[in-house]
């Protein structure tokens, strides 16, 4: 049990007091702490995001008429509408239309002579069939074409799940770089008390005994750590999150939720589970093999 190598009795507590925190294993431990966190929590809502931006696009498609027959565009909404798989019909105005273009070429997208299609939204039952709601709009206008609202976020869905790998890679390379520090620790703590662990030997005490010893230590820096780095990434994501809130208008949404919150709050533990597991093998691995 961890618990059990962090937590020793009093006369095993003075061979190796752990009272004087090791600053570098407790810097290392809560910068890796912090970092593991706001990355984990940026992937953890790009995913939410992308869940939103898919449940926002479910059985919503798009009507789009060319501009030389966009006065059919009455004709087709009438048409989705007397559909019993169409739940709703929305057209798209012009002006609308043509403020949107206005971003990209200016003036131009208020001339006359710019052809802008016609385009209606429509939003389907669930389990109905786009391929029919088509066809039957299709048969009275011909020059109408469908197309699913989804089709149209797959490059942004794409790059939003390439970010979430991403940012799970770089917590699992940052777990095996923490991973890697606590070796070294353990390692530079065996080498500076190696006069004390050939005592606790010489009088009969095991390899298994002097690892709970300085597992203590490490425990210690790691919680010690963790939790510096466990704050400071939780204000960090709080001051974002409402900046996010602000910037959107929407001061009841969230970036994550409480599942998200739930999986950074056991990551600090997950730190210190990983950082003690860690010791205890160096640990046992060094003093087997050189003691």
């Amino acid at each position: 049990m961890i618990l059990d190598r962090i937590f020793l009795a009093s006369p095993e507590a003075r061979l190796l007091p752990a009272e004087k925190l090791h600053a570098p294993t407790l810097a290392i431990t809560a910068i890796m702490t912090f970092a593991m966190m706001i990355v984990a929590g940026a992937g953890l809502a790009l995913a939410r995001s992308a869940s939103a931006v898919t449940s926002g696009a479910a059985n919503k498609y798009v009507i789009e008429i060319p501009a030389a027959a966009s006065s059919r565009l009455p004709v087709a909404v009438a048409t989705a509408r007397s559909l019993k798989a169409v739940r709703n019909v929305t057209p798209v105005p012009q002006s609308e239309m043509r403020e949107t273009l206005r971003h990209w070429l200016g003036d131009a997208a208020s001339s006359a002579d710019l052809p802008v299609p016609a385009m209606a939204t429509v939003e389907l039952a669930a389990g109905a069939d786009p391929e029919a709601v088509a066809a039957a709009v299709g048969k009275q206008v011909p020059e109408a074409s469908m197309s699913a609202q989804s089709t149209e976020l797959k490059p942004i869905l794409g790059s939003l799940r390439a970010l979430q790998w991403l940012a799970l890679a770089l917590v699992a390379l940052m777990a095996a770089a923490m991973a890697a520090a606590v070796v070294l620790a353990a390692r530079g703590a065996l080498d500076t008390h190696r006069s004390t662990v050939e005592i606790m030997h010489g009088i009969g005490a095991t390899d298994a005994q002097v690892t709970r010893l300085f597992e203590r230590k490490i425990a210690a820096d790691a919680i010690a750590g963790a939790l510096a780095g466990a704050i400071a990434a939780a204000l960090i994501l709080l001051l974002l999150a409402g900046g996010i809130a602000a910037a959107s208008g929407d001061l009841t949404s969230a970036p994550l939720g409480l599942p998200e919150i739930l999986l950074l709050a056991i990551m600090p533990i997950i730190v210190v589970a990983i950082a003690v597991a860690v010791a205890h093998r160096t640990l046992l691995r060094a003093l087997r093999s050189t003691l």
